[in-house]
């Protein structure tokens, strides 16, 4: 089985499952749902979820997919009220982040694409959500069944 993941608030994933399918904001603003692997999960919280509460992590099994997915260069949305697409942050083609129990390192690695859900994610297709909270250093770690994983 291959999975990807998906980080969010648990309220959001609430809403989910009681409505069947899950719609970030990003689906409609840039087409798409991000995702990650495993091994991408740590840097894109400490990255865009540093200092939030409340969040879970959504694991998908990719073969319960109605919607395509893609493996693409990582995306961010333009900062509000700039029409500029900001830098991409160390998430450039040709590097990844990796998680050091420092700031976000840029490196150069195999997995350099990041998972793209062109449609709403079918819950079904969700097959584990874990509590996502960073430690009182405001630093997150994986739920520790999936450290056995990477």
């Amino acid at each position: 089985m291959t999975a990807i993941y998906h980080i969010t608030s648990s309220d959001a994933a609430l809403a989910a499952r009681k409505s069947g399918e899950y719609r970030a904001e990003s689906l409609l603003h840039e087409g798409f749902i991000h995702f990650s692997g495993l091994h991408q999960v740590l840097g894109v919280a400490q990255s865009f979820y540093a200092g939030q509460r409340g969040l879970v992590l959504l694991v998908v099994d990719v073969a319960r997919l109605t919607a395509q997915l893609k493996y693409e260069a990582a995306s961010h949305p333009p900062a509000s009220g700039s029409a500029r697409q900001p830098e991409n942050e160390g998430f450039a083609p040709g590097t990844r982040l990796t998680y050091n129990d420092g700031p976000k390192e840029p490196v150069s690695g195999p997995d350099l694409s990041f998972p793209h859900l062109y449609g709403p994610l079918n819950i079904d297709a969700v097959i584990a959500e874990y509590p996502f909270e960073p430690d009182a250093n405001g630093r997150f770690s994986l739920p520790a069944e999936l450290i056995t994983e990477n």
